[in-house]
């Protein structure tokens, strides 16, 4: 690609409330925190949200700029900056709780949503978004207003109780990207009615929904990437791990930067499980990455 990709994150933008303190999170933005580092001036990397009119949205805004990313889009509105405990077991995997009706759940399109769906080269987008009714039109019409050749990226990001069967069908629908983890590969057999192993699986929602990727995160396991006949199934790495969160959204990140450079299915998946891996080794969910991670 020679011009530098336009690329969003489009959801919900929410502070992790752990038991030392809050740090800034939420899938899209832990996304576009991490492709803005990611890829540094190799792509323009934009946030769609919204956050409320108070010192938590500030921060945010201020946060998500010191990263890159740009905030023109992002939106303010008179709910209150979502926020989510988070609680963290022995092996340091997260569990959250979410407050409901906060500023992302109240996201509106515009002019500059549609400008901006018009311009970009992948969108990466996800199920819990889309809890509410306004957000999820919202999110929706972005996704559907963007070229055939856009990359749209759904990282199903599975929160009970916020989804629904039909929100992850209309998702996927719209999707030409799955990115998924392995707790999240059972509820999507069920759903489509497929069975069998997990790679017998992948193919039938890949060839089902005529996906051009699909990507199966597997944890300590590494990761199932999987592009027509093409399959890059790799392990992964061996690090301590302090928490896994926003470890998903690094993965989708290099991923997705990734397929807009045209590299191969295997060397996308191995810089996507050393940027997941790495998260995995820091507290927190964004930050910046070593040289040896960065694309261009």
């Amino acid at each position: 690609m020679s011009k530098v990709p336009v690329i969003v994150g489009l959801g919900e933008t929410l502070w992790d409330v752990f038991p030392d303190g809050p740090r800034l999170g939420g899938a899209p933005l832990n996304f576009s925190c991490s492709t803005a580092e990611l890829g540094k001036s190799a792509a323009h990397v934009f946030i769609v949200s919204a956050v409320g009119n108070d010192e938590l949205g500030r921060r945010a805004t201020e946060c998500l700029a010191g990263h890159g990313v740009d905030t023109t889009c992002m939106q303010t509105n008179d709910r209150p900056t979502g926020q989510v405990l988070v609680e963290l077991d022995a092996a340091g995997v997260a569990s959250y709780r979410f407050a409901e009706n906060c500023a992302w759940d109240n996201l509106v399109w515009n002019s500059s949503l549609q400008a901006l769906a018009e311009k970009c080269n992948a969108v990466c987008f996800g199920t819990l978004g889309q809890r509410s009714e306004c957000s999820g039109a919202t999110i929706r019409k972005f996704v559907n207003e963007t070229d055939s050749d856009t990359l749209r990226i759904l990282d199903v990001n599975l929160r009970s109780p916020f989804f629904a069967d039909s929100i992850i069908r209309q998702s996927l629908d719209a999707a030409n990207v799955l990115k998924l983890n392995d707790d999240e590969l059972p509820v999507l057999a069920e759903l489509c009615g497929v069975g069998g192993s997990d790679v017998e699986v992948l193919q039938k929602i890949l060839q089902n929904f005529q996906l051009r990727m699909i990507a199966l995160t597997r944890g300590a396991r590494g990761a199932v990437l999987m592009s027509g006949s093409e399959v890059s199934d790799l392990p992964g790495k061996d690090i301590k791990v302090v928490d896994t969160v926003g470890a998903g959204d690094a993965f989708t990140a290099a991923m997705t930067l990734g397929i807009l450079a045209g590299r191969d299915i295997a060397i996308v998946n191995r810089s996507a499980i050393a940027a997941a891996s790495y998260v995995c080794s820091r507290p927190g969910a964004t930050m910046s990455f070593p040289q040896e991670l960065l694309q261009s």
